[in-house]
């Protein structure tokens, strides 16, 4: 995630500091009201803030920083010298941006002088709608703050308009470039630092202190426990307790996966059954969370017949597990069970992400194999990439010097561990999933909430090096799955155009990990009827947006996908609410007539446990 270095940067100013004393703003106009943080009767409360400090140090003295920022890290230091030489090189872009730069700084300093006078101004420089950042009314209301906070934006903006102007980078490295110079940018905001924050010196005065030293026990337990920043509180929830609670039970199981099989709500149900396929990068409880953001939970409420795969959590064990073992293990064996359970040919997949890969190599391999024998009566696609050649910041990991790292810390592994990819999509997001906790568990000393879909955001899972090592190679790197006969699926060549099953793709505008772009580049390649749904919001909270919660509206049309991702967009319908009712109409149609009620499992496969299964909780 962030090295724990970088943290400990943002807290160590505190130690700089003497808490016995006043803190007032230094200059502009003494705005800011002194902070009297620590009495000087608090020795009990100065005593435990040393021996927090003493922690931090022996543990960061026995640890270096995670392996995994030294791999994210490989190359970066060249990248920006390369940058940086192209950038002095262009001596009149270079001349042109010092020189508005500057021009802007002196419109601050005249904004400063304007409002300490009590003259109206208008900002030099404002944060984007929706940064959270500097929502305080005191970032606005407080000259001192106010000025370091249009500080910070110019000097962010001057970055990266200096290293953005280099020419001599091509597209891959510009991409790591910005993504690099974002996350720089990110961590030196103002917000993330305690003596810069108004919100942390607020709270540390009314606190007389203690919030600091809350602040410094969290940062120490965190670091000893080496899970990286506490995101929410582990103990606030239990699988099938009070998250992946809907009624089932684990009806087959195999090396690689269980299936669940949901316990009907209703006396009747449609006749064809529906197989959910979730990412085996994460727990399948995503879709189960708790019961008012459940979509398993809704399905079974609209009177379908619901199963999910649930994967194992491979350990060293699994270090020669394929692609092909998830596929014949996984969809392939499920559909087999699923047939033998309801007595039905066709079945209603739906693939969640990796799982939504996993679907439409399924689908090549059907069609390759027999079309005519193809049981899979529709597809649905959450949030899935199959072509990857626009594969948004991910790609910035994915390389053949980083791939290769990889697999050699894998071969001694025999898997690459959950907490590598959870750090990678973290920085995707570095200001809502790392500095966000940073500031409320270290710097304002408060208790990560209790949010369920955090919770299953820190429940990371390990995958096999084989099968990882392919997954990275064929799809990121030489994007095979897209290509006629590109991929090889149980010794079978497939060819994706030869799909002709009926398939929606549902997307998200916001979404870092699957670009809605390239999701949409990936429906095209079907040559059946393809339906494309665009919601807010991103990878995982645009899914899962109850219509409980009337949250989140969504693009749709019914037009083919015969023009470019913005042209469809613009010619597409804006509804408002939950993207699952517009789903469950298109899914009806493949779903058959009302049949009665089957609870889970039968006479050759009978229940093994309750749902959430065993697998799960490994």
């Amino acid at each position: 995630m962030v090295p724990a270095r970088l943290l400990f940067r943002s807290l160590q100013s505190l130690t700089d500091f003497d808490f016995c004393k006043r803190h007032k703003g230094i200059g502009m106009t003494g705005q800011i009201t002194e902070y009297h943080l620590f009495e000087s009767s608090q020795v009990s409360l100065l005593t435990e803030f040393g021996e927090q400090y003493s922690r931090i140090m022996r543990t960061m003295m026995k640890a270096p920083d995670s392996p995994d920022a030294a791999l994210y890290s490989m190359g970066i230091g060249t990248l920006f010298a390369k940058a940086a030489l192209g950038s002095a090189l262009d001596v009149e872009s270079l001349v042109q941006t010092n020189a508005e730069t500057m021009k802007k700084y002196t419109a601050l300093s005249e904004y400063v002088l304007k409002k300490s006078q009590g003259s109206d101004s208008e900002p030099v420089a404002t944060p984007e709608s929706g940064d959270m950042r500097f929502r305080s009314p005191e970032w606005s209301e407080n000259l001192w703050f106010d000025a370091m906070k249009q500080s910070y934006l110019i000097g962010s903006e001057y970055l990266e308009n200096l290293l953005g102007q280099s020419n001599n980078l091509d597209s891959k490295e510009t991409r790591k470039l910005e993504f690099y110079t974002r996350q720089w940018i990110d961590s030196l905001s103002p917000s993330n630092f305690p003596l810069t924050n108004p919100d942390v010196l607020k709270q540390a005065k009314e606190t007389n202190g203690e919030s600091l030293v809350k602040g410094l026990k969290n940062f120490a337990d965190d670091l000893e426990s080496g899970h990286g920043v506490k995101m929410v509180e582990s103990s606030a929830f239990e699988l099938g307790k009070n998250i992946a609670t809907t009624p089932g039970k684990v009806v087959a199981r195999n090396k690689l996966a269980e299936l669940i099989q949901y316990a009907p709500t209703s006396e009747e149900v449609h006749a064809t059954p529906i197989m959910i396929i979730p990412p085996w990068i994460n727990k399948y409880y995503i879709l189960d969370l708790s019961p008012k953001n459940s979509f398993i939970s809704w399905l079974v409420g609209q009177g379908y017949t619901v199963f999910v795969i649930s994967w194992v959590n491979p350990d060293e064990t699994y270090r020669n597990t394929s692609y092909d073992d998830y596929m014949e293990l996984g969809p392939l064996w499920a559909a087999q069970t699923i047939q033998s359970i309801t007595k039905e040919k066709k079945i209603n997949a739906v693939g969640y992400c990796l799982g939504g890969t996993l679907l439409a190599s399924l689908l090549g391999y059907l069609a390759s194999v027999d079309d005519q024998e193809n049981f899979i009566d529709s597809a649905t696609f959450l949030t899935t990439m199959i072509d990857f050649s626009e594969p948004g910041d991910l790609g910035v990991f994915v390389g053949e010097n980083s791939v290769s790292q990889l697999e050699q810390n894998m071969k001694e592994t025999g898997y690459l561990d959950g907490k590598s990819m959870a750090s990678t999509f973290s920085m995707m997001r570095s200001n809502d999933l790392i500095w966000h906790f940073v500031i409320n568990n270290y710097l304002l000393g408060k208790n990560p909430g209790n949010f369920d879909l955090l919770y299953w955001n820190s429940d990371s899972t390990r995958m096999p090096a084989e099968m990882h090592s392919y997954y990275l190679r064929k799809m990121y790197i030489e994007n095979l799955l897209c290509k006629p006969e590109g991929l090889s699926v149980l010794g079978v060549r497939i060819d994706l155009s030869k799909v002709k099953t009926p398939a929606f793709f549902i997307s998200t505008q916001q979404d870092h990990i699957s670009p809605w772009q390239s999701t949409y580049a990936g429906a095209k390649l079907f040559s059946g009827r393809v339906r494309f749904l665009l919601g807010q919001s991103g990878h995982i909270a645009g899914v899962i947006n109850p219509p409980s919660k009337n949250k989140y509206g969504y693009w749709t049309s019914t037009k083919f996908l015969t023009e470019s991702p913005q042209r469809w967009l613009e010619s597409a319908n804006r509804r408002e609410g939950s993207w699952w009712p517009e789903w469950e109409g298109w899914i009806k149609g493949f779903s058959g007539e009302q049949v009665a009620a089957r609870e889970p499992g039968n006479e050759t496969f009978k229940a093994l446990a309750d749902a959430p299964g065993t697998y799960v909780t490994m």
